[in-house]
């Protein structure tokens, strides 16, 4: 499903650039499960260059021992995740990247509806063990000040709740570039993709460094 024809006209932000590099604590290799949508899974694009891909070629060229497994799933709200996250995260994940939302504010679903949704999947994650970065994103303004006030403080809220690491905006530096999306305009290209995994990439060394801290 095609997403975020109004949030590309709408919404404008700047690239949060990766800091300097440094070593990863020593240990095993980490299994992290990148569990999402469209803009997970690499919508028209080869594995390679789906988002999993580059960040765990981002994050090893960096000193991390990390794999990155690809949960993404085109068109998924979170809803949708929910029905399907315990089977898509599997035994022996030590984190998930959870990016789901946007397809619900494309529909424009009840940000109630989402909140309850992405707080069950922590719920369930965090039962197993299992930490969450959670990455955000932003309703587009045309849908109203209410809406847009209600769906942009899910992410925040949630991360406070449950003492998530949060991403505020998934496609934070692409949004309404031609340069960084496919020819639709909604979803992005290889550029684009890599331009996610630049701003993303410390929040997930964070992230890292916060499983490494309780894994043997």
């Amino acid at each position: 499903m095609a997403l975020f024809a109004a949030l590309v006209t709408t919404l404008s932000v700047a690239l949060v650039m990766p800091g300097a590099a440094r070593a990863a604590p020593a240990g095993r290799t980490l299994n992290l499960v990148a569990f999402g949508d469209s803009l997970s899974a690499g919508y028209r694009l080869p594995a390679s260059a789906a988002f999993p891909a580059v960040l765990e070629r981002a994050l090893t060229a960096k000193g991390h021992a990390v794999s990155v497994a690809n949960a993404g799933v085109s068109g998924d709200t979170a809803t949708g995740g929910l029905d399907r996250v315990d089977w898509s995260v599997p035994d022996g994940t030590d984190g998930v990247i959870l990016e789901l939302g946007a397809n619900d504010m494309l529909r424009g679903t009840d940000p109630a509806v989402t909140r309850k949704a992405l707080e069950a999947i922590v719920t369930r994650l965090k039962a197993r063990g299992i930490p969450v970065l959670l990455a955000g994103m932003h309703a587009s303004r045309n849908l109203g000040p209410d809406y847009t006030a209600r769906f942009d403080a899910i992410f925040p809220d949630l991360a406070k709740a449950h003492d998530l690491v949060l991403y505020p905006f998934f496609l934070n530096g692409i949004v309404g570039d031609r340069t960084f999306n496919l020819e639709d305009g909604l979803h992005p290209n290889t550029k684009g993709v890599e331009t996610i995994v630049a701003g993303i990439l410390p929040t997930v060394e964070t992230f890292i460094d916060r499983i490494r801290s309780r894994v043997p």
